[in-house]
């Protein structure tokens, strides 16, 4: 079962969490950008649970957490009314500088969130594409990356392995290719795009054939152990719970 909450987390930390990322990957997403005049910082605020702005340019998005000067800004008075929204349901009140919050929304973020849906909701005829095959595994990676966090911190089911967890950096990537890190603190989760320089857990994928497999279910993860194609290295207990989490990641984004 989803908690709305931690839904909410999910949806700005993973679903959303990757739009730096998108605009990086992504040449129609550059495009968009690039017709800014000036900088926007549009801020989501949700009652009861996550705020982060994100901070667009013609160069690309950055994410800060929340809503220190931002200069657009739409607040959601639930969690549920968050997720309708990430769903395609009705914004939110738009709070500081409607106008421009309004239009920002509607003419830059709606078409950002429809490149994003391209990428994470495909069919087997654009996968069939190996330029999207590839993009289409990295945002899925940095997406459950996001929602570990998420999940880890506010679901109910998911703090109870974040709580098993010990202090120390979880290195999750696909060799050669990306690397993300999962920051564990006081049994309090954050994801970082960055490689760890010191981490305490190592899991990491062969290559993006794999790592799309083992993400769409269509390879056996113990298969593949087996066959070194899955590198597990440090402190196997952290990756566990790790694991224990991405089942619960699995259920949200489903």
């Amino acid at each position: 079962m989803k908690e709305p909450v931690a839904m909410a987390y999910v949806n700005l930390y993973g679903v959303l969490g990757c739009i730096p990322q998108l605009c990086r990957l992504d040449e129609d997403c550059r495009h968009i950008l690039s017709g800014l005049k000036k900088p926007v910082a549009l801020c989501f605020e949700v009652k009861g649970g996550p705020c982060r702005t994100f901070r667009f340019t013609r160069e690309g998005c950055e994410i800060t957490e929340g809503d220190e000067g931002c200069n657009a800004k739409m607040r959601f008075f639930s969690p549920e009314k968050f997720n309708a929204f990430i769903d395609g349901g009705a914004p939110g009140m738009p709070v500081k500088h409607p106008v421009r919050t309004i239009v920002f929304l509607l003419k830059v973020f709606a078409k950002l969130a429809e490149r994003l849906t391209y990428y994470l909701r495909p069919t087997p005829e654009q996968l069939s594409d190996r330029a999207f095959f590839e993009k289409n595994t990295l945002l899925t990676l940095y997406t459950a990356a996001g929602a570990i966090s998420a999940l880890a911190n506010t679901d109910s089911i998911s703090r109870i392995s974040a709580g098993n967890t010990p202090d120390g950096e979880i290195s999750v990537g696909i060799r050669d290719t990306v690397s993300v890190t999962i920051l564990v603190k006081d049994h309090v989760f954050a994801t970082v795009d960055r490689v760890s320089a010191a981490p305490r857990a190592v899991m990491e994928f062969a290559d993006i054939d794999l790592a799309n497999g083992l993400f769409r279910g269509e390879v056996s993860t113990i298969n593949e152990l087996c066959k070194g194609r899955i590198r597990l290295a440090g402190m196997i207990s952290m990756i566990d719970n790790v694991n224990r989490i991405l089942d619960r990641v699995s259920v949200y984004l489903a």
